[in-house]
C-alpha cells in the first residue's frame, strides 16, 4: 500500500522505521514545524523529522493541517492509508482522503484512556496492564472502530519512560500487522463500547505537584507517571525539587513520620506519606543534576525534622 505517515515525538520513530523497511511504499512523512528548543534557543527538528531525514523520505511540515495547498498535496499523493502516531488532530477533509481511510496507533487498550496522555494516566491509576490499539479516525477523538489490539503488563516499578519505550518498540510490528488486516478482503473492525470509556486528558507540569498526605502507593505511582519529564515535584528550602524515583517496602523500623517529614537511616532517605514512609531513591534539585539519595543527604545535610513541603495544585 501507499502510505503517508504522520507523527512528531520519538515515540513515533520505531513505527516509522518499520514502515520504511516494509513492503509498503512510504510516499511522505508529515510532522510538526521546527521549534525553538534547548538552552541555546536554536531552531530544532522533532525526532520524527530527524528519522525521516535519515531514511531520505519526503517531508511535509505544515503550520496548519487545514491549509489548502497542504490538503491538495496530500490528495495528490493518492495514498491508500494515512498512519497517525502521536500527532495532531486531523480535520475530516484530511483523514477522509485515503482509499482505506486514516488509522491511529494509540497507547492504551481503548476505549480505556482516550486522550492525549494515556500512559501517564494508566500509571497514575496504578494499572497493571496497558497496550496498543489501532483504529480508524473519525470526527470524535479516539472513538473510531478498532482494528487490532495488543496488551503488555506494566511492571510494579516501571515508570513512564521505560513503559513508553517498550510500547514504541512494539508499535512497528503492530503497525505492519494492522496494515495487513485492513488490506484483507472482508475485514470488519469492531466498534468501541462507550460505556467502558475513561478519559486521559493532557498532563500539565503543575499536575506533577506531590501531595504527601496521600497514601504512599498513590505517591509512588504519581512519581512513576511523571518520570524524568516533566517530573513529580515538591518544595524543599523554598525551591522546587523533583523526585525521579521512589520505592515501597517494609519500612516498619522507620519511626512514624508526618506527611512530608524526612528521616535518614544509614544514608537512606524516607519521607512521610499519609499511611507510612516512602523510600526516596533519586532527586533532581532545581538548577542541578540528578542525584541519588545518599548524595542528597550528604550534600544538603539532611537531618532532624526537615520536611518536603506541599504545593497547592492549580
Amino acid at each position: 500500500m501507499n502510505v503517508v505517515f504522520m507523527g512528531t515525538p520519538e515515540f513515533a520513530c520505531p513505527a516509522l522505521a518499520a514502515l520504511a523497511g516494509s513492503q509498503h511504499t512510504l510516499v511522505a512523512v508529515v510532522t510538526g514545524p521546527d521549534a525553538i528548543a534547548g538552552r541555546g534557543h536554536r531552531l530544532t527538528a522533532c525526532q520524527t523529522k530527524v528519522t525521516a531525514l535519515r531514511l531520505k523520505l519526503p517531508i511535509f511540515q505544515p503550520q496548519s493541517l487545514r491549509d489548502e495547498s497542504f490538503i491538495q498535496a496530500m490528495a495528490d499523493m493518492k495514498a491508500d492509508v494515512f498512519v497517525v502516531i502521536a500527532f495532531r488532530i486531523l480535520p475530516e477533509r484530511l483523514f477522509m482522503l485515503p482509499r482505506h481511510g486514516s488509522i491511529n496507533i494509540h497507547a492504551s487498550l481503548l476505549p480505556k484512556y482516550r486522550g492525549a496522555a494515556p500512559l501517564r494516566h494508566a500509571l497514575l491509576d496504578g494499572q497493571t496492564e496497558t497496550g496498543l490499539t489501532s483504529f480508524f479516525l473519525t470526527r470524535q477523538v479516539d472513538e473510531g472502530s478498532i482494528i487490532s489490539q495488543v496488551s503488555i503488563p506494566i511492571g510494579p516499578e516501571e515508570n513512564y519512560t521505560s513503559l513508553s519505550h517498550r510500547l514504541a518498540e512494539l508499535s512497528g510490528p503492530f503497525l505492519l500487522e494492522t496494515l495487513e488486516l485492513i488490506a484483507r478482503p472482508g475485514f470488519t473492525p469492531s466498534r468501541q463500547d462507550p460505556a467502558l470509556a475513561t478519559p486521559a486528558p493532557k498532563i500539565k507540569p503543575e499536575d506533577g505537584a506531590i501531595d504527601w498526605r496521600q497514601a504512599r502507593r498513590k505517591i509512588h505511582d504519581h512519581i512513576r507517571a511523571f518520570s524524568e519529564h516533566p517530573g513529580a515535584y515538591t518544595v524543599f528550602r523554598e525551591q522546587k525539587l523533583k523526585i525521579l524515583d521512589s520505592r515501597l517496602g517494609d519500612f516498619s523500623s522507620v519511626p512514624p513520620l508526618a506527611p512530608g517529614q524526612l528521616h535518614v537511616r544509614d544514608q537512606e532517605l524516607f519521607v512521610g506519606a499519609g499511611d507510612g514512609p516512602l523510600g526516596i531513591m533519586t532527586l533532581l534539585p532545581q538548577g542541578k543534576r540528578a542525584m541519588d539519595a545518599r548524595s542528597f543527604v550528604n550534600g544538603y545535610r539532611i537531618g532532624g525534622k526537615q520536611t518536603f513541603d506541599m504545593t497547592e495544585r492549580r
